[in-house]
């Protein structure tokens, strides 16, 4: 069974992958606002380049963030709403994790941790530390060392100067940081690695399709940037 793959994380990006994580279509758009609008086309569009009818679907997979709330919601309703009119599983994986998988698929050094950086707006970045998984550990997953959290440039600028690793992401585009020089680009989350992330989570397409579902709890990790506004003051006795 094909799996579909999306994240609004930051950009809108699409996948559908066969039961071996194989690509068989992708499609990104590098557009942070319009993700309501953007997404569902893509993943027409994405389906009908693999040949595959969203019927065939084994499961869903999305990016959880971290991200702003807007656009990281559209993506986690358009994919909990497509899985449960589809009545199958959707999965959550943190879009940070496949950027780390990137990151040693493009030729990070495999015994380094990896730093991804993405941009949280309010001159802040989303960020997250990993290791490679090892023996006994998910093949092809990465595990956490720290984060994912919110820390303003030149504080992560003190802690790679102290720890070192190689920085990674798309956040670098908005805040340079050390560490960065030599280290492969990576821009933006590839839909593709977080279905063979999720495959690799619950050990290939029986445990996708029907084990427990992984937590598609979005990691906003702050407040929205929109609030209610406060109650009005009574004026007059």
């Amino acid at each position: 069974m094909p799996l579909l793959a999306l994240d609004t994380s930051a950009d809108i990006a699409v996948a559908v992958v066969d039961d071996d994580g194989l690509t068989l279509a992708a499609r990104r758009v590098a557009e942070q606002r319009r993700h309501a609008e953007l997404l569902a086309p893509l993943v027409v569009a994405a389906l009908a380049e693999a040949g595959v009818d969203r019927r065939a679907l084994g499961a869903v997979v999305a990016g959880t963030g971290p991200a702003p709330f807007t656009g990281l919601r559209a993506g986690l309703v358009t994919a909990r709403t497509l899985a449960f009119a589809l009545g199958v599983p959707v999965h959550g994986v943190c879009s940070l994790d496949a950027l780390a998988v990137q990151a040693w698929e493009a030729g990070a050094p495999g015994d380094a941790e990896v730093v991804v950086v993405t941009d949280a707006r309010r001159r802040e970045l989303y960020t997250a530390r990993y290791r490679r998984a090892g023996d006994g550990e998910a093949r092809g997953d990465v595990v956490p060392v720290d984060g994912p959290a919110v820390v303003r440039p030149d504080d992560l600028a003190a802690t790679l100067a102290a720890r070192g690793g190689v920085v990674v992401g798309p956040g670098l585009a908005v805040h340079p940081l050390p560490s960065a020089g030599d280290a492969p680009l990576v821009d933006g989350v590839d839909a593709a690695v977080l279905a063979r992330l999720a495959l690799a989570r619950r050990g290939g397409l029986a445990g996708l399709t029907t084990g427990e579902p992984l937590p598609t709890e979005p990691l906003y990790l702050r407040r929205p940037d929109v609030m209610p506004a406060a109650a009005r003051k009574r004026v007059t006795g």
